[in-house]
């Protein structure tokens, strides 16, 4: 499996100028199809993962995940370390905006340490599967007191080809606003990173904190598989 577009060559400040203004970025594409339907095929090998989760039993949506176990692909290992590599100095920067006096190490290895230090020992990158009529309803993934602020999604299906509907949807709400929504379209091998449960957004003096949820609307047709970076573990 190769990644088509070097993690390193991306333009990272305007990365970061779009998560600060908007709580999220679209990331070129990096994958092939290639190896986004390698990816996909190895939703079935259930000796990759550690469990499975129908989300209509836990009123998350409809629709299915499966979280992966440790070892991890390489592939997905190879891009969960760079990527964190070039997010961690924008998640510091986000903490010194909102005051919090937590600051993230320059490697995952580092990272990934302090998350088992603090009882977080469970792998949480993923797979998600959903056909039709499935969805998931708004949520945050936060698995103990160590949060990264952001995550990674790859679309791993080509839209209008593949499946019709299953948009991207990001909520955010902020204090005395009403909330808003972003429908964010991605096409087969691109990245979208976004904010995991809070940003900061400029106010009068500073900065205030705005909530975020992500989800997915309705599939209408075929099906959507997506890989999901998480950078914390999960106890």
């Amino acid at each position: 499996m190769n990644i088509q577009t070097d993690v390193e060559s991306i333009n990272w400040p305007a990365v970061d100028v779009a998560l600060m203004n908007h709580g999220f970025a679209l990331l070129p594409r990096l994958l092939t199809r290639q190896t986004c339907q390698q990816l996909a095929a190895l939703y079935a090998d259930e000796q990759r993962f550690r469990s499975r989760i129908v989300m209509e039993r836990y009123a998350f949506g409809r629709g299915e995940y499966q979280y992966f176990s440790y070892p991890l692909p390489e592939i997905v290992e190879d891009l969960r370390t760079r990527l964190y590599r070039q997010l961690a100095p924008l998640a510091n920067r986000w903490h010194s905006a909102l005051k919090i006096s937590e600051r993230f190490p320059q490697t995952h290895s580092e990272f990934k340490h302090r998350c088992h230090q603090a009882g977080q020992c469970r792998p949480t990158p993923l797979m998600l599967r959903y056909r039709e009529n499935d969805y998931t309803c708004l949520h945050q993934d936060l698995y103990g007191e160590q949060v990264f602020p952001f995550q990674v999604v790859f679309l791993l299906d080509q839209p209008g080809l593949d499946f019709d509907g299953g948009e991207f949807v990001l909520t955010q709400t902020g204090p005395n606003k009403p909330g808003r929504a972003e429908v964010i379209r991605l096409e087969q091998g691109q990245a979208l990173v976004f904010a995991v449960n809070s940003r900061p957004a400029r106010a009068t003096r500073g900065f205030c904190r705005v909530s975020v949820r992500h989800g997915v609307s309705r599939l209408h047709r075929g099906e959507r598989r997506t890989l999901g970076i998480i950078f914390h573990d999960a106890k």
